[in-house]
């Protein structure tokens, strides 16, 4: 079956013009029925949009979308990846909203029936990354929290986007290898735990940050708080799939640590 770019247009409110843009550009090729006739889609194309249009959303330029298109051939993976970023949008999202449902029936009460002022941890619930200033001063200390957080408003638009895309991508892919079976001391395996690993280090004033490997300690207790803290197991499919990073996270420190480095309670 094939849409012409009018139709293309009207389904997703992308202009024609635009259309025709990507299209020029090679980011969207289109098919013709003869050499002169117009503009058609078929299924293929109306998938590669809708990748382009949540990359789009993301930030990226139509440089790196189409880098990102040309090196994530398995489409159904990468549309995967896309939905575990728009699930976590949505679950903030769905906060933001009751926050200001919260904000609204508060200042819609009767004065003389106000219990008190609104609540800030909760007028703000959702909007951004600072919600777990509290929880990581608790386990890291305030420093932990003011370098964390200098490094992140130091990123550009873009490059937040793009650091939580790769985050999706490893949730994602941890789900992925939870779903198939997948064996926790795998090459595999392994390999995401190293993965793990490599980006839990890469972030500035977390134990073992900026050495090729987190604290020992730090990597097993974020372990066994994916399986206990439904937030963050979330990420991972579930329970089921939180254990497996888990077990898989304990195989790497057992293989990567030399005996005896890292302390147990840097978490």
């Amino acid at each position: 079956m094939h849409w012409s770019i009018q139709e293309i247009s009207r389904l997703t409110g992308v202009t024609s013009r635009t259309l025709r843009h990507y299209d020029a550009l090679g980011l969207l090729p289109a098919i013709r029925t003869t050499d002169s006739g117009p503009r058609r889609y078929d299924r293929t194309a109306l998938v590669r949009l809708q990748r382009i249009l949540l990359l789009r959303d993301l930030g990226l330029g139509l440089g790196a979308i189409a880098e990102v298109l040309d090196t994530q051939r398995d489409e159904a993976h990468a549309l995967r990846t896309h939905l575990t970023s728009l699930r976590a949008e949505q679950g903030r999202l769905a906060r933001q909203i009751a926050s200001v449902e919260r904000t609204v029936a508060d200042l819609e009460q009767d004065p003389d029936t106000q219990e008190g002022n609104i609540m800030a941890t909760d007028m703000f619930d959702g909007f951004d990354h600072t919600q777990h200033e509290q929880e990581v001063t608790e386990r890291w200390g305030s420093d932990a929290y003011r370098k964390s957080d200098a490094w992140w408003c130091g990123l550009t638009a873009q490059e937040q986007q793009e650091w939580k895309a790769k985050v999706a991508a490893l949730s994602q892919d941890w789900a992925d290898a939870a779903v198939a079976g997948t064996d926790p001391a795998s090459g595999e395996a392994q390999a995401l735990a190293a993965r793990h690993a490599a980006w839990l280090a890469s972030v500035p004033a977390t134990p073992g940050s900026g050495q090729p490997l987190p604290d020992r300690g730090y990597l097993l207790g974020l372990a066994d708080m994916y399986v206990a803290d439904d937030r963050f197991a979330a990420n991972y499919g579930g329970t089921e799939g939180a254990t497996f990073v888990r077990d898989a996270l304990r195989i790497f420190a057992e293989r990567a640590y030399p005996a005896g480095v890292g302390s147990e309670d840097a978490y």
